[in-house]
Parts: C-alpha cells; sequence; structure tokens
C-alpha cells in the first residue's frame, strides 16, 4: 500500500502529514525536514518577519527539491501586499488561517495556487468552501496555538466537516503517529497536520527546555487560554500560563513583548512568555529526528489500516 489520494496528488507530496506553521519555529531547518522526510514542509508568516521569511524560502530551495508551501496567518498580517509577497517567492501550496477565506482566496487562485484553509467548525467549512478554496485543514481544539474560543475536539468535528463537504481534508490537532493518522484517515480526512510533535522534534529551532517539557508533559498539562474575549490560545501549562488560564483581559498582549517571547522560545525560559501546545504532548515522550517521525508515522498507518482490513472484512 501507499497514500495516494486528493491530497498527495494537489501537493505533490509523497505522505499526506503536513507541518504546522508555528510562528518563528516553521522556518527552513525544520520546514525542508519535514520535505524531505515525504511530507509538506509549510514556512510560517505570522512572525510578520517577511524579509527573514524570504531568506528562510530561498534557504529552503538550498535544503530541499521537495515541495512546501507558506502560511498565511490573516490575523497577524502587517504588509497589505502579502499575497504579492507569497506569489512572488514562487511558491504553489498555501494554507490560510485565523481570518476570513474570502480575504485572499480569489487572489492566491487567480495566481495559479493551491490553497486550503483553516476551519475550526463547520460554518467556517461551509464558508471557505463557497469562497473556493480547494480543501480544508480542519482543527480541532485540542491543537495547540490559537483557537476559537469555542473549541471542538476532532473527534467531532472532522468527521461532522467530512460528511458535508466535498474538498479534501488535512485534519489537525491531536495528531502525533500512525494510529492517529490511520483514525484521521476512517474520519474522512485524506492527510493530517502536526504541530507539537514538530515543535519537539530533532530539527526544530526551540531551546531544548521547550522540547524536554513537551516529552514530559501529561495529557492534563495545557491549559487553554482567553476563552473569554478570544481568540482562544492552548498551551503548556507553567506558572505563568496557569496564573493566566481564568484572566478576563486578551492576553495576546504576552506575545508583544517579542524581548520575552524570543527568551522563552530560544533561551528555554518557560516562564518569559506562552508556549503553544497541543494536549497530544501528553503522548510525546522523546525528541525525534523528523524523517523518523514522518516514515514511523506513515508506515504505522498503511500496517494499522491492513490490519483493520484483514481483522474486519466484509462479509
Amino acid at each position: 500500500m501507499a497514500f495516494d489520494n486528493r491530497v498527495t496528488r494537489m501537493l505533490g507530496v509523497e505522505i499526506p502529514i503536513v507541518q504546522a506553521p508555528m510562528g518563528w519555529i516553521a522556518r527552513a531547518p525544520l520546514a525542508s525536514a519535514v520535505s524531505n522526510a515525504g511530507g509538506m514542509g509549510i514556512i510560517e508568516t505570522s512572525s510578520g518577519e517577511l524579509d527573514v521569511v524570504r531568506d528562510e524560502i530561498r534557504k529552503m530551495r538550498d535544503l530541499t527539491d521537495k515541495p512546501f508551501g507558506v502560511n498565511i496567518a490573516q490575523a497577524f498580517v502587517r504588509d497589505p501586499k502579502i499575497v504579492d509577497f507569497v506569489v512572488e517567492q514562487g511558491v504553489r501550496f498555501v494554507t490560510t488561517s485565523a481570518g476570513s477565506p474570502t480575504k485572499y482566496t480569489p487572489q492566491l487562485k487567480a495566481a495559479g495556487l493551491t490553497v486550503f484553509h483553516v476551519v475550526p467548525n463547520l460554518h467556517g467549512a461551509r464558508k471557505a468552501v463557497e469562497a473556493g478554496v480547494d480543501g480544508l485543514v480542519v482543527e480541532g481544539g485540542e491543537g495547540g496555538g490559537f483557537k476559537n474560543p469555542r473549541d471542538v475536539a476532532t473527534l467531532v468535528l472532522l468527521p461532522l466537516v467530512a460528511s458535508q463537504v466535498g474538498v479534501p481534508i488535512i485534519a489537525a490537532g491531536g495528531f502525533v503517529d500512525g494510529a492517529t493518522m490511520a483514525a484521521a484517515l476512517c474520519l474522512g480526512a485524506e492527510g493530517i497536520q502536526m504541530g507539537t510533535r514538530m515543535v519537539s522534534s530533532l530539527e526544530s529551532p526551540v531551546h531544548e527546555t521547550w522540547k524536554q517539557a513537551i516529552v514530559a508533559a501529561e495529557e492534563t498539562d495545557t491549559v487553554f487560554l482567553n476563552r473569554s474575549v478570544g481568540p482562544g490560545l492552548r498551551a503548556l501549562r507553567t506558572k505563568h500560563s496557569e496564573a493566566l488560564e481564568h484572566a478576563t483581559h486578551n492576553v495576546m498582549a504576552e506575545f508583544g513583548d517579542r524581548a520575552k517571547v524570543m527568551s522563552l522560545y530560544f533561551g528555554g525560559d518557560l516562564e518569559a512568555s506562552i508556549a503553544l501546545s497541543g494536549q497530544v504532548a501528553g503522548r510525546i515522550d522523546a525528541v525525534r529526528p523528523v524523517a523518523e517521525i514522518v516514515r514511523e508515522c506513515a508506515d504505522d498507518c498503511l500496517r494499522i489500516l491492513e490490519d483493520l482490513a484483514a481483522r474486519y472484512p466484509r462479509g
């Protein structure tokens, strides 16, 4: 068996595993490792550092000859010409998130790009399909990072959306291995996105302290922030984040202090800011190379699907 579906064909990849576009993290060392492993590496733009992003895309072409994409996180766009910027880089695949799919989809499609939009609910999925996207990233509330304050678990959201739309789906939120990937395919997806698993990988640029905090985390060691004001955030449980769990003010201001964010991301001070992470941290037990993560996930997924077909043949 091998993966051959709409996602692999649209993206030109061997394995339908997409790396999540984490700000400051989803850059050339990590993204190229994912692409070289057969998946789809993604370069972020949510940091707003487009000069750096341009350099990272240039590095990607030195590090891999495989397909890769770019994410446009609309809530963090500072340059009104972001679509022109992305098109100029020559990428062919874009995920859009944190905003309306009607904002950039027409421009991106007119330029010939393949566009998947990230959605947290059925309403958003329908709106994205109406806007003309090629596919969806359907993201459950257990995933790390920015979330709809009214979060829905992947096990509920994914089959619901899959039953109502005809475009291909990449499932996000809770995916870490072959078993969860197989579950996603059974529920209607044609690929998965991994975030926290990639943050904790060997090639991830974040400080080792953050990686080891993920490895040590239990399944209950995340907090959901900003539920009352939005956007929601899922993060690792630390003294700092736990103190913000029931805050009534918008904790997004935490990301406005770049020095503190950098101290956490690359200095290892987990109390300096907010370390975004999904609940799946509770299932990660080691820092491993991306190539091992992707290949083992793909192999185990196919093996599990084969075993299930053998155990439960149609009578």
